[in-house]
């Protein structure tokens, strides 16, 4: 906004589904997502403005899982992961830790990175019942820095204070998830109706290259570092 003065940019949080649906009334001009597009949303884009979306691939995160540093356990298989959040393990005990339950926490189902955990780690199937749900990544963390026996995921740029544990013996981190080694990698997106153009496409621009700077400041991962110069 510095090269723009006269144009303000307001953000507003809720997950992946509620800016689509945003996006889909044209209540806004961006939708920022953790997670493609869905077929329904694309049918009512479709329905409505004669449009499919368009997608621009703006940061590569991981899905960290969190952990307390004074739970023991510091590697965790895919199949682990699974069974723990969908109830089949109930107990560090049976993956290296101390002999206490699992406290398993997720985010809410209007997140992207809910659905994006549910099928790419669950396979689809539901996450145990009980669970608890945290409303954002920062909320998830505090809960996890505050109790030794929950588990919890979101992105690595959260909970720094928190162990990220590795998965099938692979850590979350920029070179891993580059490289697409580490099991649980994403990318981030920003969505618009149209083609953009004006200034909606002069803020598209900035993000992907200037803004690249940014993506890596707050602890994701740039994709498009060679267009920066």
């Amino acid at each position: 906004m510095k090269e723009h003065p006269t144009i303000s940019v307001y953000v507003e949080g809720g997950g992946s589904a509620l800016g689509f649906k945003s996006l889909i009334q044209g209540e806004v001009d961006v939708c920022a997502s953790s997670r493609p597009i869905q077929a329904n949303e694309t049918q009512l884009l479709a329905q409505k403005y004669g449009k499919v979306g368009m997608a621009f691939l703006v940061a590569k995160d991981a899905l960290s899982i969190y952990l307390h540093p004074e739970n023991p356990v510091r590697n965790l298989s895919l199949e682990q992961v699974k069974a723990i959040f969908t109830g089949a393990i109930t107990h560090w005990n049976e993956v290296g830790g101390h002999n206490a339950p699992i406290q398993i926490l997720m985010r809410s189902p209007n997140s992207g990175t809910f659905l994006y955990f549910k099928e790419h780690v669950l396979e689809g199937q539901p996450y145990v019942s009980g669970a608890q749900i945290t409303p954002t990544t920062a909320a998830m963390v505090k809960v996890i820095s505050e109790n030794v026996n929950a588990i919890g995921y979101g992105g690595i740029a959260y909970g720094q204070n928190l162990i990220h544990c590795q998965i099938n013996a692979i850590a979350p981190t920029e070179a891993n998830v580059r490289s697409d080694r580490y099991p649980i990698t994403r990318y981030l997106y920003l969505y618009t109706i149209d083609t953009p153009q004006g200034k909606l496409k002069n803020f598209i621009d900035w993000v992907l290259k200037e803004g690249q700077a940014i993506v890596r400041e707050v602890g994701y991962i740039p994709i498009w570092e060679a267009r920066m110069d």
